[in-house]
């Protein structure tokens, strides 16, 4: 299992952080990975789709209930491999979806954004700008603004936001590069907290170690929804990710060029954003639709 330790290590940590996981939850999630490793000769994370229908077959004479909950322990360790950049595909629709369908990714309202940020507003309108309220905004305006990952907001460097460029360059995993468009508002955000940051320093959010760590961003991110009176159990970068990107749907933006903008390599891990509502769809097909421009009932 040694080539899947680590990367379950930092599965775990992030459902610490984001989910606020129990002990025995974290525990159970461990069981299930550390097993499913071991079927998978330690190579769990990067096993394809017929590794995962082996895994699935060892599996046949559990109770339904255990199966689910393996099935579900394994989607989002892959779920996780992918938005953190260490591979590019999601084989997990090869495992078995006993006495259920897929949930959808947690998602926030426009309302609730609104806010987030206005909760920021209210901190920077002070006389003097403290330097918490200016990374928080900085981050707010980063995550939700751009899309980015977690991992990639973190590590930013410190000259990665130029003043006349509009657009950051990310580097992810396997040194794989792309732009990512940056607002105005996001620039001025940054600016506003790079007056505290040391010019010395090699990143954008510094630490005593080196850069913000993850676990770290968590915390703040839901200090805010506290704040700002929203469930923290409903927030976490990832979701903010996930808003960044329904909502450019709902604005019009089309499944390839949010491929490019959230950096995913296969086009079927992007489809998960596209869960808009049923009525909006009907408008949609209604007002865009050839068809559309005819008056049918003549």
């Amino acid at each position: 299992m040694s080539n899947d330790a680590a990367y379950i290590d930092r599965f775990l940590e992030m459902m610490a952080a984001e989910s606020g996981a129990s002990l025995n939850t974290l525990s159970a999630y461990r069981s299930d990975l550390e097993q499913a490793s071991g079927l998978a000769k330690g190579a769990l994370s990067q096993a394809d789709r017929s590794i995962l229908e082996k895994i699935a077959h060892d599996w046949s004479d559990l109770k339904n209930s255990s199966i689910a909950r393996k099935s579900s322990s394994l989607r989002r360790f892959f779920g996780f491999l992918v938005e953190e950049g260490f591979r590019e595909n999601d084989p997990s629709d090869a495992l078995p979806r006993p006495g259920g369908q897929r949930n959808l990714p947690k998602i926030l309202s426009h309302e609730e954004i609104a806010k987030l940020f206005e909760t920021i507003e209210s901190g920077l309108t002070s006389e003097k700008t403290k330097p918490a309220d200016a990374r928080l905004s900085a981050l707010m305006e980063l995550l939700y603004g751009s899309g980015l990952r977690a991992s990639e907001l973190v590590s930013l460097p410190r000259r990665s936001v130029v003043a006349d460029r509009p657009f950051l360059i990310v580097r992810g995993k396997g040194g794989k590069e792309r732009l990512v468009p940056i607002s105005e508002q996001a620039r001025s955000a940054v600016n506003r907290w790079i007056a505290f940051v040391d010019a010395e320093e090699k990143y954008l959010f510094p630490s005593r170690t080196g850069h913000l760590s993850r676990i770290r961003l968590f915390q703040i991110i839901k200090d805010l929804a506290v704040k700002s009176g929203i469930n923290p159990a409903k927030i976490s970068p990832h979701v903010l990710r996930h808003a960044f990107a329904t909502h450019l749907l709902e604005g019009g933006a089309d499944l390839r060029a949010l491929q490019t903008l959230l950096g995913h390599s296969d086009i079927s891990t992007t489809q998960i954003y596209t869960h808009v509502d049923s009525a909006r769809l009907v408008e949609l097909v209604n007002k865009r639709h050839p068809l559309s421009r005819y008056n049918l009932m003549r």
